[in-house]
């Protein structure tokens, strides 16, 4: 088992199983999103102040929204050559809270810990939005995150939306993957809404 960057020992417990086969998987789970996904959800959901995207990789997500007029501060735990430095994310020491709003798509196998980290860290009415294939929804250990931090909407893509190993975007001829954003505001504990979009 390997964590998310590559290395011999897990950081946790992997939850659930990838949509590609393991020969297949990019040495530190890095598929970048199609920008288009972002900008479909900033027309739906409204987020207010600064926003962390800390898997930023070659900055699809993050160029995007700075694109349409907000403030991005861009991290990894791999420098692709883009960002605002080096940061592992899951991993870092730092309890204080910060006041911004986080919007990634996380590595598959870790999305749990970065729910967890995020919902930690960030201030109450800050949003966290994670770009996640609908699949998540399964599993016992999933249904915890879900009953003791529910989201406050899920928001389906009724037509694929692309995820490109190491941002190759170019080589792809379509989706397998069914996706969802999974939005989670600090301190809502109400019923989660589920929306379509796309």
């Amino acid at each position: 088992m390997k964590d998310w960057k590559g290395n011999s020992v897990a950081y946790s417990k992997t939850l659930g199983a990838s949509s590609h086969a393991d020969h297949d998987r990019q040495a530190e789970d890095y598929y970048a999103t199609e920008p288009k996904a972002v900008k479909m959800l900033l027309q739906m959901e409204q987020f207010t102040g600064k926003i962390w995207e800390p898997a930023c990789g070659q900055g699809h997500l993050s160029e995007e929204m700075k694109r349409l007029g907000y403030e991005v501060f861009s991290t990894d735990i791999v420098n692709r050559g883009y960002g605002d430095g080096e940061i592992d994310f899951i991993g870092i020491e730092n309890t204080n809270e910060t006041d911004m709003n986080i919007i990634t798509n996380p590595p598959y196998r870790y999305a749990d810990q970065f729910i967890t980290r995020s919902l930690e860290i960030m201030q109450d009415g800050k949003k966290l939005a994670l770009f996640l294939p609908i699949r998540y929804l399964e599993g016992k250990a999933r249904k915890q995150i879900f009953i003791n931090t529910p989201p406050r909407t899920i928001y389906v893509s009724s037509s694929r939306l692309k995820c490109a190993i190491n941002g190759e975007f170019d080589k792809m001829t379509g989706s397998a993957v069914s996706y969802a954003w999974f939005v989670w505001q600090k301190g809502f504990n109400g019923e989660t809404v589920l929306k379509w979009f796309n």
